[in-house]
């Protein structure tokens, strides 16, 4: 079945190590460790994500177009047994995420340029998905590598996560490289704070979320990570 268009709140800081420190400890005592939390409470996400080859997706988003959308691929722990396709869609502040199941052959025939499978599937995403790469020539464009801590609560779907260690493989674009060589593109201890939920924040959960800055920025990790591929110094604006 395909995803309802459900959009939500996002809102994302930076926070250093001292903040987030007192958040998870806060955090911890009252809200429930992602599922997939492994021993040391993170896990590691790793995401090829696409763009076409005027980089459209990219300067969308630093002209602060509204209403706009990127793909990737996901993939958690180097695992080959769970590949997602997602698309990631905004309006605002809100944010919709549709993904579909891939399997390894699928994921080596899109890079492969095989696609024609894509558009017989009864998934409607893997069809515009097929729609986009042939329309607008969508291409691998830059690896985002970095590994979260994730608290959840039922109501509302509150979603709060620390994502640290942000890295990118620069040029290098396979998903499933153990060996991949990659950069940091943060400077640190800073990590990224992510607020997610559907309708509301509630009062005790706002309480536990207090930090010394609440500036929020439009932190982009893909855009972050493309810096360090830019052909042109006008790309940081």
């Amino acid at each position: 079945m395909d995803n309802l268009k459900v959009f939500r709140n996002e809102f994302k800081y930076y926070i250093n190590y001292i903040e987030y420190e007192s958040l998870r400890r806060r955090l911890s005592s009252v809200l429930k460790k992602d599922k997939f939390s492994n021993a040391t409470g993170d896990y590691h996400i790793r995401s090829l994500y696409f763009d076409d080859f005027t980089n459209s997706a990219l300067y969308e988003k630093q002209a602060g177009i509204l209403t706009r959308r990127k793909f990737r691929i996901r993939i958690y722990n180097i695992d080959k047994s769970i590949i997602k396709l997602e698309k990631k869609s905004r309006k605002g502040q809100f944010i919709h995420k549709e993904s579909a199941n891939l399997t390894l052959g699928d994921y080596e025939n899109i890079i492969a340029g095989n696609i024609d499978f894509l558009i017989r599937s009864d998934n409607s995403l893997l069809r515009e998905f097929y729609i986009d790469l042939s329309t607008l020539r969508l291409k691998p464009n830059v690896i985002v590598d970095y590994f979260r801590e994730a608290y959840v609560y039922d109501l509302s779907n509150i979603r709060i996560t620390f994502d640290k260690l942000l890295r990118t493989g620069l040029n290098k674009l396979d998903l499933f490289d153990k060996e991949l060589p990659t950069v940091d593109v943060m400077e640190e201890p800073k990590m990224i704070l992510e607020i997610k939920y559907d309708h509301l924040l509630p009062d005790f959960i706002k309480n536990l979320l207090q930090i010394s800055s609440q500036q929020r920025y439009a932190i982009s990790k893909f855009v972050i990570c493309k810096k360090y591929t830019k052909l042109n110094n006008w790309e940081d604006n």
